[in-house]
């Protein structure tokens, strides 16, 4: 069995790449330079350093290697894209057949295309599906009322500013949206917004009505936890079944630790 990886950043290409090696796949990493890690070189294979944008050279490294399967998975810079792109003929063509270019339209039009070359795209937790989130609070710590009520005006202008692919993560305060992602990410997005919360800032974090599970579906981890701390955001909302979570165990925690609810709801 083989797999291929297109590998951005975080820990996701990482844990994906052991987890396809335990279970008997030779692994094939196209890594996106400047985001996927090193670290991969010791795990895959075989491996390949792209440019964005080298459409061709991804193509031929995996007919090469016989690939057939392949996902997506890890993050790339949003800002990568307007300052470390190298298109080829491929990948200008797909470009401009593009309506748009906010991360679904991108996305999916690549995922097609990658379809119509041959190979399969995969859902991006379809060998680790116990990183998805399970319906519940966490923590020790639950939200109070005025967080529920955040919680539910936020929860569904999360999901409109993800049907418009704006962004997947919103900051609620006193009843007031706070800050909305944008190009620069989760992390400025929470740091942005629990700044004006006074110290208690409620983070939610919402996957696209219909998302494709084939790629984008957001994530969170200690990290997550860790800019909430510092910024001063002390909730966080996900959506059961439906988010990516990295380091659980040590997350709820360190949220124990630093009085940080953690919710994930189900439908």
């Amino acid at each position: 069995m083989k797999i291929g990886i297109i590998a951005g950043n975080g820990q996701f290409p990482l844990l994906f790449s052991k987890a396809a090696r335990a279970k008997g796949y030779d692994v094939h990493v196209a890594a996106i330079r400047q985001e996927a890690d090193e670290i991969l070189e010791h795990i895959a294979h075989s491996i390949k350093w792209l440019h964005l944008g080298q459409v061709k050279k991804l193509l031929s490294f995996f007919r090469e290697h016989g690939v057939r399967d392949v996902v997506m998975v890890g993050g790339i810079r949003k800002t990568r894209i307007f300052s470390d792109i190298k298109p080829d003929m491929k990948a200008v063509m797909l470009l401009a057949s593009m309506k748009h270019t906010h991360d679904d339209g991108v996305l999916g039009i690549f995922a097609d295309f990658l379809e119509k070359e041959g190979l399969r795209v995969c859902s991006s937790t379809f060998l680790l599906p116990e990183l998805l989130a399970e319906a519940g609070v966490w923590t020790r710590m639950k939200p109070g009322k005025a967080h529920m009520t955040d919680i539910r005006a936020g929860f569904s202008l999360a999901k409109e500013i993800g049907r418009l692919d704006i962004g997947q993560c919103i900051v609620m305060g006193g009843g007031s949206v706070l800050a909305v992602e944008a190009i620069d990410g989760t992390d400025a997005t929470i740091r942005r917004g629990a700044m004006l919360g006074k110290g208690d800032a409620v983070v939610i974090k919402v996957s696209k009505p219909n998302q494709d599970m084939r790629f984008d579906v957001p994530a969170v981890g200690l990290k997550t936890l860790e800019t909430m701390h510092d910024s001063g955001a002390t909730v966080l909302v996900i959506e059961a079944g439906k988010a990516i979570v990295f380091d659980k165990e040590e997350m709820v925690a360190y949220a124990d630790q630093h009085n940080i609810a953690i919710l994930a709801l189900g439908e």
